[in-house]
């Protein structure tokens, strides 16, 4: 069985192959075939996943190629991971929120929109190329905006796809350190779109612990948001509410604070990200190296391999059990358009996900959310259409752009930086 991994010179690669071995026995891959446009960077990842195998007896082989085409081909999985410009494309983005004083954080706000229009084109090309060459297929999606992204998939490609993010597994093992259950009796009542999501309900062995599991959370938030003042918004959110909060949404109930934070660091997150990676690309190239490095944690992306291969033991196996991914609303909540991608608890097998109807959210968190899935269907109709008009309605429907003339001089600057990655219908 072949996997596929697109952006497999990721520095997150020695991650999601780590995870593999632990689940060869119901995920029976006897190929990993990892593509990226960077040869140099896949190089080095993909002779560190090769001695990774070595040390595990050889279970699969591990092929690399800059050939997307040639990488799905008669794959059953294909995991796309890519960054499209690269890490200098996202710097470019918090930058660019900087000029204009506004938030540039590369899933949330301006920074969120650039990285949608850069990589939802890239993203239909392996969703057709699949259709052709890997009929079939399932395709699970790390890309960032995962949400935008799976919902361009979901409105633009015939392909079965599944949009995943790390934060709902890891809140899920936040409950299982506090508590000390195991994974699989953990359930949330998670209900809204990635990293725009609210936690109603913990559920532990069938029994309600919200109220235990919430003061606990609250009460350790400070680990979850290091600047007081953030932790402050966010707590005094979370007491009246009575819900946890996704940690993306600081950039909403903090935005004062959030921006401040980012305004007093000498370097963005994504010209950490740059020393990060050259630190581990050398780790990496070490020969005597054939596990993932500990220092791959500073990365961030915890869990990250666990999301990924729960997902695909499911698919593989049938196991209909329940996950919280991005998927097909079709329903589950209500006001919003059966196509529109939500991230929401579903049922995961051969056929795909389900998403499980929700309880209509309260309207102190309805607004919000509608407001950004409004948002989010304007950015993937932008970036398919290549149509100016639209990227710029996206960006004024945004609560963290400025005002119309504001948002106008956004544009104007954001497609200019962008130029080389974007459409010249745009232009």
């Amino acid at each position: 069985m072949k996997l596929a991994v697109i952006g497999g010179g990721s520095s997150y690669t020695p991650e999601l192959v780590d995870g593999l071995f632990e689940r060869l026995d119901r995920i029976p891959v006897t190929e990993v075939w990892m593509m990226d446009p960077n040869l140099e960077r896949l190089e080095i990842t993909a002779g560190l996943a090769r001695r990774m195998s070595e040390r595990h007896g050889s279970p699969f082989t591990v092929h690399h190629t800059t050939d997307m085409r040639e990488a799905v081909k008669g794959a059953k999985y294909v995991v796309t991971q890519l960054r499209v410009g690269g890490i200098q494309a996202r710097i470019e983005d918090e930058k660019l929120g900087l000029r204009h004083n506004i938030i540039g954080q590369e899933t949330t706000g301006v920074g969120g929109f650039c990285c949608a229009l850069r990589t939802i084109p890239r993203i239909l090309d392996i969703a057709r190329a699949m259709e052709g060459l890997a009929p079939g297929g399932y395709l699970v999606n790390f890309t960032n905006p995962s949400g935008i992204v799976t919902e361009a998939l979901i409105k633009h490609s015939k392909v079965t796809s599944f949009g995943l993010c790390n934060i709902p597994i890891g809140i899920v093992m936040e409950v299982v350190k506090h508590l000390g259950c195991k994974m699989e009796t953990v359930q949330l009542d998670y209900v809204g779109l990635n990293h725009l999501s609210w936690i109603r309900h913990f559920e532990v062995d069938g029994k309600d612990r919200t109220e235990e599991v919430l003061d606990k959370l609250i009460e350790v938030a400070h680990e979850e948001w290091d600047d007081p003042a953030i932790c402050e918004s966010m707590r005094a959110a979370m007491r009246s509410l009575r819900m946890f909060l996704n940690g993306y949404l600081q950039y909403f109930y903090a935005t004062d604070a959030a921006l401040a934070k980012i305004k007093r660091k000498d370097k963005t997150r994504g010209e950490e990200v740059v020393e990060i990676e050259a630190s581990l690309f050398e780790k990496y190239k070490q020969k005597e190296l054939n596990e993932k490095p500990p220092e791959l944690s500073k990365r961030g992306g915890a869990h990250y391999s666990t999301a990924a291969f729960y997902l695909i033991d499911a698919i593989e196996n049938d196991t209909r059990n329940t996950q919280i991914i991005c998927t097909r609303n079709n329903g589950a909540i209500p006001t919003f358009d059966d196509d529109a991608s939500v991230e929401v608890p579903s049922v995961i097998g051969k056929d795909g996900a389900k998403a499980i109807p929700q309880q209509a959210p309260a309207p102190v968190i309805r607004g919000l959310m509608q407001n950004i899935k409004a948002y989010e269907s304007l950015t993937v109709q932008a970036a398919v259409t290549g149509n100016r008009e639209t990227a710029f309605q996206a960006l004024l429907e945004h609560p963290l752009t400025p005002d119309a003339a504001g948002c106008r001089a956004l544009l104007d600057d954001l497609l200019e930086v962008n130029r080389a990655h974007l459409q010249g219908t745009f232009f």
